[in-house]
């Protein structure tokens, strides 16, 4: 998977922060934003969303929910942007692993500082080592193998 040029960065930055600026989080008052590429090349944006009984939605799985009802099944790279500039916002461990089924291990994690730069290029495989994805299934023959391509 190929880094992100200078001007891609930036527009995909401006799409998190704008899916940011729309979550919905009354109770940790943590807004996340993200913008996930696809395959394909489309984007999709998604914001973290939270409810009363605390089971709320992470950007990350927002925007894979909205990816795999459109029908696409690969990730290309993702921005996240969090709410602070005291620490990088990364996917959750839950999130990471959504990642995962759906993109190898080189996939490019870009994590933006509250104010719009980047603060970091992570790998999936820097923030899952040693994880566990569908072809970990296909190797012993089980699991839902239709339409998924093998992954590095």
């Amino acid at each position: 998977m190929s880094a992100l040029s200078a001007l891609e960065l930036k527009r995909l930055t401006k799409i998190a922060e704008k899916a940011r600026d729309n979550a919905y989080c009354p109770y940790s008052s943590h807004p996340v934003g993200v913008a996930l590429v696809s395959a394909s090349g489309k984007v999709y944006p998604g914001a973290n969303v939270e409810i009363a009984h605390y089971k709320g939605v992470c950007a990350e799985a927002s925007a894979i929910s909205a990816m795999a009802t459109a029908g696409e099944r690969e990730i290309s790279a993702i921005v996240v942007i969090g709410p602070a500039m005291e620490y990088l916002c990364t996917p959750c461990g839950d999130c990471r692993q959504r990642l995962r089924e759906f993109a190898g291990k080189g996939l490019r994690i870009y994590s933006m500082w509250k104010d719009g730069r980047l603060g970091k290029v992570h790998t999936l495989e820097d923030l899952l080592p040693w994880s566990f994805g569908p072809e970990n299934l296909a190797e012993v023959g089980s699991g839902p193998q239709k339409n998924k391509k093998k992954r590095k």
